[in-house]
């Protein structure tokens, strides 16, 4: 009988595992999402869900066919793009026509992530930078919002659902007015129970602030968010908003209603803090953070827009990597300065 014979595997650090790998990651902000997701289709009925669907399955089918052209085993079972799916389709209108939707899609993974070099290589977030092309090349149908818990809304499609590619969406209900919108062109406020409970019309995903605060809240619980990025955000928020209106209450909306209010709590909870997109430094998360929040209330208080969350979360991941390489942590026992080398 052979001896038994043992093997002593050297490794470099870490030694112990936290056990957290990219998919079970993935796999709770998937649950954290569900909440959000789950109401989105309770307030839009028909047109929400197969907004949902159609992004979730354009921005898979996307990832598993790159995958195949690149000859690499596919990756849609680590759950990233089903995430990238589900961010993508709550930004939307629910009344989009389902084939920008799946434009969309295909934008959002081959464009925003398999163009970086897949996942972990991505600069911007990818269901931001599918919005962002939608909202450039289809601005009229981006600003076409349906009226949330319409009757008959589980029973029927709006007619620019199934518009056919390339034709002009034709709107056979009253649209109704984002609360940003209101405001900004009309000085009409909204009232804080109804943003924060999500009766309000808007994008599929960015009505409940409430439910998007409960997914957040779990995944800080489960140590898989960094809670300081959307804390710096509603922090900067706070501030500029709050100054503004102290400043001239009659021009400018109270900063509890900027932080209820369109993207704000979507984007800072599960987009801007996207472990990719954001910086691994303390200081730097801290300026990411405040940069967002400052650059958001910016735009929607002198921009030509209501909103301003996507473009200030786009802007603030090109930023990151430079402030990662401009604020670098002193080194242990270090004084942080080049010593001169001994003659």
């Amino acid at each position: 009988m052979a001896p038994l014979r043992k093997t002593l595997e050297i490794r470099t650090s870490p030694h112990i595992l936290s056990g957290y790998s990219v998919d079970t990651i993935m796999f709770n902000v998937v649950l954290a999402l569900l909440p959000v997701t789950a109401f989105s289709v309770y307030a839009f009925g028909l047109p929400g869900a197969l907004t949902l669907t159609v992004a979730v399955t354009s921005c898979v089918l996307t990832e598993h066919l790159v995958c195949k052209l690149n000859g690499r085993p596919t990756t849609v079972g680590d759950w990233s793009v089903t995430i990238t799916g589900l961010l993508y389709g709550l930004t939307l209108p629910p009344s989009l026509p389902l084939w920008m939707v799946a434009a969309g899609g295909i934008i959002a993974v081959a464009l925003g992530k398999a163009l970086f070099g897949g996942l972990g290589s991505n600069a911007f977030n990818p269901a931001l930078v599918a919005r962002a092309v939608l909202q450039a090349a289809f601005p009229v149908a981006m600003t076409s919002w349906m009226p949330a818990f319409t009757p008959g809304r589980f029973t029927s499609l709006p007619s620019s659902t199934l518009t056919l590619p390339f034709t002009e969406p034709v709107y056979d209900v009253v649209t109704g007015a984002t609360p940003l919108a209101l405001w900004k062109f009309e000085r009409t406020i909204t009232s804080a129970r109804e943003l924060a409970f999500g009766f309000t019309s808007g994008s599929a995903g960015e009505t409940s602030a409430a439910l998007i605060l409960l997914g957040g809240a779990y995944l800080v619980a489960r140590n898989m968010m960094n809670w300081r990025i959307p804390a710096a955000i509603f922090v900067s928020v706070i501030v500029l908003s709050g100054a503004l209106h102290l400043a001239n209450p009659e021009q400018h909306a109270t900063p509890l209603f900027h932080l209820l209010a369109g993207g704000l709590m979507l984007g800072a909870v599960f987009m801007a803090s996207d472990m990719v997109g954001s910086p691994m430094t303390s200081k730097g998360i801290y300026i990411y953070g405040a940069l967002i929040g400052v650059l958001t209330v910016v735009i929607r208080t002198w921009g030509g827009m209501p909103e301003g969350m996507m473009y200030a979360i786009l802007f603030g991941n090109a930023l990151s990597p430079h402030l990662d390489r401009l604020i670098q942590p002193k080194v242990y026992g270090t004084s942080g300065k080049k010593k001169e080398k001994a003659a």
